[in-house]
């Protein structure tokens, strides 16, 4: 469904991303792992159109993301999440969603004006989608709650169900468990499964070895903006390199 071929970014002429390719399998969940710097998110925006990359490709179902804004990135199906959390506070839980389905509203001010029961009819179907992604990630209770009251771990979880809203052919996941307890991290790593089961391609990006582990298909390690093993998860525990890089000095710590 995605796939990279030499992809680089640099920074004032320090190198961020340099020669990276891999591919993201459909219906399969790839975990991107690395060290902090090693360019994941980089790479993320690079994929979503946030930032462009200085040269070469990356290709979803086919066709080159290069040089495409970030609005028609996820008009092809790409949602996303961010490593720092992007709610509108003011807005209600359920109203934070529905942002999620702006590429389906409709941008016609004048139709909007008009009030025609077509329009109507698919505002209702947008509200019972939103609905039922919050349903899905047990928030349905809190959905006129202003968004700006809720707990860390239900603001992670809003964001995924804004990001999965639109069932987007690939869902980019950055760090969604970053700062829950363990409850909160293994409920999140239910609904990664709940959604993996439902088809969902997805690209998770996270430093919490145990969760990457027990629930990637297939995982990719940068290092100092080079992948350097991408593999099973088994395959991967088990390569000196990514011993040395990240989940070595990730064991000496835990």
């Amino acid at each position: 469904m995605l796939h990279l071929e030499h992809v680089a970014k640099n920074f004032g002429g320090l190198p961020a991303l340099c020669e990276v390719g891999f591919e993201v399998k459909a219906g399969q969940l790839t975990a991107l792992i690395g060290p902090n710097g090693a360019g994941k998110t980089t790479l993320i925006n690079c994929i979503t159109g946030i930032l462009q990359p200085d040269s070469g490709n990356i290709r979803f179902r086919g066709q080159n993301l290069v040089g495409l804004a970030a609005h028609q990135i996820s008009h092809l199906g790409i949602a996303r999440t961010f490593q720092n959390l992007k709610i509108f506070p003011r807005l209600t839980v359920l109203d934070n969603v529905l942002a999620g389905l702006t590429v389906q509203g409709g941008n016609s001010l004048l139709m909007a004006m008009l009030r025609l029961p077509y329009l109507r009819h698919r505002e209702r179907r947008l509200k019972l989608q939103a609905l039922d992604s919050l349903d899905r990630f047990q928030l349905s209770a809190k959905a006129d709650w202003p968004a700006g009251i809720l707990s860390y771990g239900d603001r992670k979880r809003l964001e995924m169900a804004r990001a999965a809203v639109s069932e987007p052919h690939l869902l980019l996941l950055d760090e969604p468990v970053a700062g829950l307890n363990s409850e909160e991290t293994a409920a999140i790593a239910e609904q990664l499964r709940i959604l993996r089961s439902a088809g969902h391609t997805m690209l998770l990006v996270e430093h919490d070895m145990d969760l990457v582990m027990s629930i990637a298909d297939e995982v990719i390690v940068l290092d100092s903006g080079r992948c350097i093993a991408s593999g099973t998860p088994d395959e991967v525990r088990r390569n000196p390199l990514v011993l040395e890089a990240y989940l070595g000095t990730m064991e000496a710590t835990a």
